[in-house]
């Protein structure tokens, strides 16, 4: 019995630490030619309130709305990195569709351009919406998944993207296109966020942000 115990315990060992070396694989610094993209496009600039060494390029896959597996990166804090790898991780193991991953120099750090393609994005150096401070996006621990269908919506019920319009109503509808990319408390892509501890912009008061996840801090 001792013996079969050793070897369970032995598989165990070998599972968690493969799990790590995957998660390292997926986590990688900064790339030369990335950090010229970022600083070409202003993702990255002088007065940012991160350093750019302190940021990661995560590799993650994603099931796509046309139901195929597909590929991102998403750049963000070094100390939320690995948090990312395994959300992402159970996100598409329960298949949560997502449009497209790509860092928002793509869209020369456009949040709104990158919302209009629909774009899952992390890191982006702005000030938060209507604010003068440091959006949790210029920290690189903030990411807005599937932004047209979870819209930011302002007090007064509406959006600034026609496109968003018809994912005002915040219910399930299965007669709805790309309903299941659709964001709503006590959905299991919402519960898995929670579980390593980030917050939600659907849970706000007043003007809510349906697309905005972001590590809460200690």
């Amino acid at each position: 019995m001792l013996h079969l115990k050793k070897i369970a315990i032995y598989h165990i060992l070998l599972l968690i630490s493969t799990l790590f070396i995957y998660a390292d694989e997926s986590i990688n610094e900064i790339s030369i030619e990335l950090k010229g993209e970022m600083i070409k496009n202003n993702n990255y600039r002088a007065g940012c309130p991160v350093k750019i060494e302190d940021l990661r390029a995560v590799s993650v896959q994603y099931y796509g709305f046309d139901k195929k597996n597909k590929n991102g990166i998403l750049v963000v804090h070094k100390d939320v990195s690995s948090d990312v790898v395994r959300i992402f991780d159970e996100l598409f193991a329960i298949r949560y569709p997502i449009k497209q991953i790509a860092p928002i120099h793509h869209f020369h750090s456009s949040d709104f351009a990158s919302i209009e393609a629909d774009n899952t994005s992390a890191f982006n150096c702005r000030k938060a919406t209507g604010e003068n401070s440091w959006s949790k996006h210029a920290y690189g621990k903030a990411i807005d998944i599937n932004p047209i269908e979870n819209p930011y919506i302002f007090r007064n019920g509406n959006t600034s993207h026609k496109n968003s319009v018809f994912f005002l109503k915040r219910v399930h509808d299965k007669n709805r296109k790309d309903d299941q990319a659709v964001l709503i408390n006590g959905d299991e892509a919402v519960k898995i966020f929670a579980k390593y501890g980030w917050g939600w912009g659907g849970l706000w008061n007043g003007a809510k942000d349906y697309q905005h996840f972001y590590k809460l801090e200690k």
